[in-house]
């Protein structure tokens, strides 16, 4: 073990190989591994990503409170629809279902914030198909929860769509359609309901589906800081009657510190270098959130021989199911 590996505070990236593996892809936050045709080992590293850019500094026990948040939903939510999760033999790793995606996710939003707000900020009043109401504030309550889905891009940035547009472009089914926005709307109440009973809001989050043998699962991870954002119910209202910012659990706060250093992602923009200060105060943000839906204090894993503990973890599970 090397002395870099030994003083590792954050991991960036693995580079495993394993038994009938067949493919790799190293995605923004997370590392995946093909095993024979059926099984995906997604690794969620610390990695942190905005604006459709990978930053250049990681983020202790990120991947873990990924990991952690996103199995205590897919556990929650399996009797609304399938998930493609089997098991998870590691704090930074989920076993599960290779399913082909499909190649939209379905924002569902409750609240005037993030994107909607800055649409809405510029004179917008539809996003998505979705009209929405004059005279809002950031952070407002939508009459609804309204779904406003995005392509999958393969790379640059994902765009909007309207449910109009998904069929017209044949992505998908009527039928196949209907169902998604159902789903999508039944486990946004799930998690709402679960949020609230932990003092916190759900104000929006993106849900991701693929199939596998004809059937709909849900793919990916649900409910975390990274694909989802949360107020604190004790004080939404005082704040928002004062029109102050939201205390917020998200990322969100990480893309209005990299707006502040002038970086959106656009073209001729440079990343601003990121002081260990605020990398700290990313990986508290992420802590807090755990607390938060879970109650429980993060068990901070150790990063020390986390690539040969990781690895063997792995092959023992992967002996099991294969």
């Amino acid at each position: 073990m090397t002395t870099a590996l030994m003083m590792m505070k954050a991991l960036t990236s693995t580079n495993y190989f394993f038994k009938n593996q067949t493919q790799f892809y190293r995605g923004k936050v997370r590392d995946v591994y093909t095993i024979g045709e059926d099984l995906l080992v997604i690794v969620a590293c610390d990695r942190i990503s905005a604006f459709d850019h990978v930053l250049p500094k990681s983020i202790p026990y990120k991947g873990q409170v990924l990991t952690e948040v996103a199995n205590v939903f897919l556990d929650s939510t399996s009797h609304i629809v399938p998930n493609w999760k089997i098991s998870s033999p590691d704090p930074q790793v989920t076993i599960g279902h290779r399913c082909e995606a499909i190649p939209i996710e379905f924002v569902v939003r409750h609240y005037l914030t993030g994107h909607a707000w800055r649409v809405y900020r510029e004179g917008g009043r539809v996003l998505c198909g979705q009209r929405l109401p004059e005279g809002l504030r950031e952070n407002d309550r939508l009459p609804e929860p309204i779904v406003t889905p995005a392509t999958k891009a393969t790379s640059g940035h994902d765009e909007d769509i309207s449910l109009q547009e998904i069929l017209d472009r044949k992505l998908v089914s009527k039928k196949t359609l209907e169902k998604l926005v159902d789903t999508a709307l039944a486990l946004f109440e799930h998690g709402r309901e679960y949020a609230a009973g932990h003092g916190l809001i759900l104000v929006d989050t993106k849900y991701e589906f693929g199939k596998k043998d004809g059937k709909l699962f849900l793919i990916d991870e649900v409910h975390t800081p990274d694909s989802s954002r949360f107020f604190y119910a004790d004080t939404y209202e005082k704040l928002q009657s004062k029109g102050q910012p939201q205390r917020q659990l998200s990322k969100e706060f990480v893309r209005e510190w990299l707006m502040e250093h002038g970086f959106q992602g656009l073209k001729g923009q440079v990343v601003p270098e990121m002081p260990d200060e605020f990398v700290d105060s990313i990986t508290e943000r992420y802590t807090e959130l755990y607390t938060a839906m879970t109650g429980k204090q993060l068990n901070r894993r150790s990063y020390v021989n986390i690539i040969d503990d990781m690895e063997q973890n792995i092959q023992l599970e992967l002996s099991k199911l294969t």
